[in-house]
């Protein structure tokens, strides 16, 4: 986690309430947000019907874009419990960065991740089939760590309600996906843990799917 010091707190903290919207999807963005403190939800719609694209927590960043690009806000942000933020303006990002080398490469780490993660759950979300999107979640989790062998067993410290979040589900629809994959013997199912016998195997029904629609 990021660590800054206290004056950051009183120069660019502010608080949100439990369901207080941050920010709406289209409004214009001129500031980005580092949590400090509770969760928020971020959630887009698609195809008319809201879904969750991710769930921050501390040491994450949101609103990035309206510092990297002069374009209207992707998502809609919502608090889940009392959050508290650092609020940075495009207007003191610069001067911020200028003095504090250390806090820009950080950020900048953080950016590109971010970007690099939302984009890869926006993929997912595009995916019409709910097998699909269970299988690429799984994938997704997979890539996240470099040491993984994907010719062998992997073992994901997930669980059924962070893969409905994640492909942007009903918890239910996901558990249900997942103990179809159970039964077939693709993965094994626990209740904080999930191990996929063969990644490979995702990876081409996935792909197949993304190459037909590609086609469409």
């Amino acid at each position: 986690m990021l660590e800054l010091d206290e004056k950051f707190f009183g120069r660019f903290g502010v608080e949100y309430s439990p369901n207080q919207i941050i920010f709406c999807e289209y409004e214009p963005g001129y500031e980005f947000y580092f949590i400090q403190k509770g969760k928020v939800r971020i959630v887009k719609i698609i195809n008319d019907r809201e879904k969750t694209i991710d769930v921050l927590g501390p040491g994450d960043v949101f609103g990035e874009m309206a510092i990297l690009e002069e374009q209207p806000r992707s998502a809609t942000v919502i608090a889940m419990d009392n959050v508290r933020v650092l609020k940075f303006h495009r207007d003191n990002f610069d001067a911020l960065l200028a003095g504090n080398p250390q806090l820009a490469y950080k950020l900048l780490l953080i950016f590109s991740k971010r970007i690099y993660d939302q984009k890869r759950r926006l993929m997912i979300l595009l995916l019409e089939e709910p097998s699909v999107k269970v299988m690429d979640v799984l994938i997704m989790l997979a890539e996240q760590n470099q040491q993984f062998d994907f010719e062998g067993e992997i073992t994901l410290n997930t669980t059924a309600r962070q893969v409905a979040s994640w492909a942007g589900m009903a918890e239910s629809e996901a558990q249900k996906e997942l103990t179809h994959l159970a039964r077939v013997d693709k993965i094994d199912l626990f209740e904080d843990r999930i191990v996929v016998k063969n990644i490979r195997d995702f990876q081409r029904v996935v792909t197949s799917r993304k190459i037909g629609r590609a086609h469409v």
